[in-house]
């Protein structure tokens, strides 16, 4: 990739709201078509979650902003516009990279005032999208937090994260380590559809076993269901049996919520793709970002007999719906996790 050919250009006025970001230059490169790429120099690593939040975590780090996984469903979406860019298509096309996240962790890690509690990485946008195999950040999140001795988990839809698992099983020496896969749709045009930046279902597949074989115990996030089109028990049977085959320690599942700017981008997809659907959803959401409390125990109930029989480690399941709003929108998709 010729990317220092790249020139800066952080004054073309292009994006106001990089002034305030610490941006270095915007690079583009023939093999992220249509994709740019805004270096930045962070100011801060660590982001501390609300108590209010009632989240098993208190702290996460954030290596990108905006995803090229391009998830039509992704609750981050609404953080770009902070950066005065819009939730729909420059959030997958306009990537913030924090070029000195390691450095400003470490540094962060070694305060008085540290209390060496879990770090959560990819509550917000996945640290293992594609641009990872070019800017490399995460090895060096790995070794700030190993050296702080301080314990961290790590959800990823991308199979980049196998390039780390040597450097990750020594941190599990070291310190807590878990490990969880997001895996919600097991359909192949579905997922290219919806999720086309992601590796395919097989792909991350594969991971998970190879996440296993590693000695780690890989939980799943089979979320978000989508209604009506991921949410047959022929659908969820198929998904969880590969699940335990590919040794999953457990999964957790939850519909679909659509916050803020999201809302309107899923829906203008599902109008175009599936416009059958459109009254329905209209129904189950009506103006607001969750389904109805009929809806989630509805699919609770079908789901905890194929989890039982597939032989997984239980089933977790959230209603969205039934979480206190936190004040940051970027972790709107931290409150769908867990």
């Amino acid at each position: 990739m010729r990317w220092s050919e790249q020139a800066v250009d952080a004054d073309d006025g292009a994006f106001p709201g990089f002034a305030r970001s610490g941006l270095v230059r915007s690079v583009r490169s023939p093999d992220f078509e249509g994709i740019t790429f805004h270096e930045v120099l962070a100011k801060s690593a660590l982001n501390r979650v609300p108590d209010t939040a009632h989240l098993p975590f208190r702290f996460t780090v954030n290596t990108f902003r905006g995803c090229t996984h391009a998830c039509r469903y992704c609750f981050a979406r609404p953080t770009h516009e902070y950066l005065d860019l819009d939730a729909g298509k420059d959030f997958d096309t306009q990537v913030v990279v924090k070029l000195n996240v390691a450095a400003v962790l470490r540094r962060e890690l070694r305060r008085r005032s540290w209390t060496r509690e879990t770090v959560a990485l990819g509550t917000n946008t996945d640290p293992y999208q594609r641009a990872e195999g070019r800017y490399r950040l995460m090895p060096g999140v790995i070794s700030a937090l190993t050296e702080a001795r301080t314990p961290f988990s790590i959800l990823t839809k991308g199979t980049l994260l196998r390039r780390d698992l040597p450097q990750l099983r020594q941190a599990a020496g070291e310190v807590p380590v878990s490990i969880a896969i997001s895996l919600a749709i097991f359909d192949d045009d579905l997922q290219k559809q919806i999720e086309p930046g992601t590796p395919s279902p097989r792909a991350r597949l594969a991971l998970i076993r190879e996440v296993a074989d590693a000695g780690f115990a890989p939980q799943v996030m089979l979320a978000p269901v989508i209604p009506y089109l991921t949410d047959s028990a022929a659908h969820l049977d198929e998904l969880l049996g590969e699940l335990a085959a590919a040794g999953a320690s457990g999964v957790t599942a939850f519909p679909m919520h659509l916050r803020g700017a999201t809302k309107p981008w899923f829906l203008e997809w599902l109008a175009e793709q599936h416009p059958a659907l459109v009254r329905r959803y209209r129904g189950l959401y009506g103006r607001g970002a969750y389904v109805t409390p009929e809806y989630s125990s509805w699919l609770r109930e079908r789901m905890v007999p194929i989890v039982e029989r597939h032989g997984l480690a239980g089933l977790r399941t959230e209603n969205a719906g039934d979480i206190e709003p936190v004040a940051k929108p970027e972790l709107q998709q931290a409150l769908t996790l867990f």
